[in-house]
């Protein structure tokens, strides 16, 4: 139970003080053993915990995704595997996985999407990439506009979505390559732009290096730079730049 979930129960006289203050001196992780869940943390930031599900042993991931399940009535979890849907679908049947971004999530069926951030692609060999940005905003309730295949060999694309781009409150633009499609947006816009370096690229790219320093070294102003292949960082950011533009909080 959430601190304003209490504090409305205190309210209706369902809960006592004693019961409230108990409640709320409980400890803001759960002890797993083998994790330690941050249930405190929708509390402190606006975003509840998500599980990562690259690497994890089969029992680890069903429990966890299990108790954060049970705890918020949704949960995300990033870079999933097939078999790993299959594990969590037997244990979830109403899990849904998508094999492009490998998201897998239980989300609330009465979810409100507001505000508006743009996901940008260079080219389609990006789109896994923006997808986890993408879906990682639209399951913290943000409205998103993709806008794919918009790199800077055929720039007339991205110029005829331009106006579309620039009703957004921010901007994500994945690319790989040189990753030049930050440099441009961010030459073009008003608002605030996310650039997300993809390891797509040959020899030299260098697993997506030549994209990252490229988007570090931007000469356009208003460009922050996450990680390689982070569209989930990505779309986290996105969110909370929403938020502060108006989107309202889920």
């Amino acid at each position: 139970m959430d601190t304003v979930r209490i504090l409305e129960e205190v309210k209706k006289g369902t809960l006592t003080v004693e019961e409230a203050k108990a409640l709320l001196c409980q400890d803001s992780f759960e002890e797993m053993g083998y994790a330690k869940l941050d249930t405190d943390r929708k509390a402190r930031t606006g975003f509840a915990e998500v599980v990562f599900c690259s690497g994890k042993a089969d029992s680890h991931l069903l429990q966890i995704y299990g108790r954060i399940y049970q705890k918020e009535g949704e949960v995300l979890g990033t870079r999933a595997s097939a078999e790993q849907y299959r594990l969590v679908k037997e244990e979830f049947p109403k899990v849904q996985y998508d094999p492009i971004s490998r998201i897998l999530k239980i989300e609330k069926r009465d979810k409100v999407r507001t505000g508006k951030i743009a996901v940008c692609t260079a080219g389609t060999a990006d789109i896994p990439v923006a997808e986890e940005a993408a879906q990682t905003a639209e399951f913290f309730g943000t409205s998103v506009e993709r806008v794919y295949d918009v790199g800077v060999s055929g720039l007339h694309r991205l110029l005829s979505r331009l106006e579309v781009i620039r009703q957004a409150n921010c901007v994500v633009a994945v690319a790989g390559m040189e990753g030049a499609l930050a440099s441009v947006i961010g030459g073009l816009v008003e608002k605030p732009v996310i650039a997300v370096p993809t390891s797509v690229g040959y020899g030299a790219n260098m697993h997506g290096l030549s994209a990252l320093l490229t988007m570090i070294n931007s000469c356009a102003n208003g460009i922050a730079v996450v990680n390689i292949d982070n569209g989930y960082g990505a779309g986290y950011m996105a969110t909370q730049i929403n938020r502060l533009a108006g989107g309202k909080e889920p």
